[in-house]
């Protein structure tokens, strides 16, 4: 019986020093991972509007009601996280960087922000959180995939195995259509909240 309570004051012991050494890590770690973050976050929506000189948080931006909007006509599988507006050094606003998350990733969600101007030009996008397969869906991050999305009209895209037909397609990456599908696809979600509040994104 004593082996018994003096186990139990041992596991008990090892079990408290170990929350408080976990609690102490994640208070040292928190502020620079919050940083991080908010860095990482600038810097993709100065990827994607890089003539802009600051961004504001839309007024009134509700996460779960431009989740609706986009999931009402059709994207359900895509997140609206965040929207902020691209402003010159006057304040006038420039367009718009919408942040979404696609949770039809092949290897799990898909964050990127994306840039839409007021003349109604996509400006591209940027990731900042992905974990696809290296040499097959990580090819979302780099050309010329990426190149596709950029000034071009923000209008509806479609995916195309093959050679592009039209101007609204998207040609897949090669072995990674679900990849392909799924940013080209949370951008259409981007260009529906986009022309929801302001117009822009078409049906072509």
């Amino acid at each position: 019986m004593n082996k018994l309570v003096k186990d139990a004051l041992v596991l008990t012991a090892i079990t408290v020093i170990s929350g408080v050494c976990l609690g102490t890590v994640y208070e040292i770690t928190k502020d620079p991972i919050a940083k991080a973050q908010t860095a990482a976050t600038q810097e993709a929506y100065k990827e994607v509007f890089q003539d802009a000189a600051k961004f504001e948080d839309l007024e009134g931006f509700d996460s779960a009601k431009a989740t609706k909007v986009v999931a009402d006509a059709g994207y359900a599988d895509d997140d609206i996280v965040n929207c902020v507006v691209a402003q010159n050094d006057s304040g006038d606003t420039l367009g718009y960087v919408i942040t979404v998350t696609s949770h039809a990733g092949y290897g799990g969600d898909i964050t990127f922000s994306m840039g839409v101007t007021n003349d109604g030009v996509l400006n591209g996008y940027s990731i900042t959180d992905i974990s696809e397969t290296a040499g097959l869906g990580m090819k979302s991050k780099e050309e010329p995939f990426m190149s596709q999305f950029r000034g071009i009209q923000a209008q509806i895209l479609e995916v195309t195995k093959g050679s592009k037909s039209a101007d609204n397609e998207i040609e897949a990456i090669s072995g990674a259509t679900i990849t392909s599908k799924a940013v080209t696809y949370g951008v259409d979600a981007g260009l529906t909240y986009y022309n929801s509040i302001v117009g822009g994104a078409t049906n072509e």
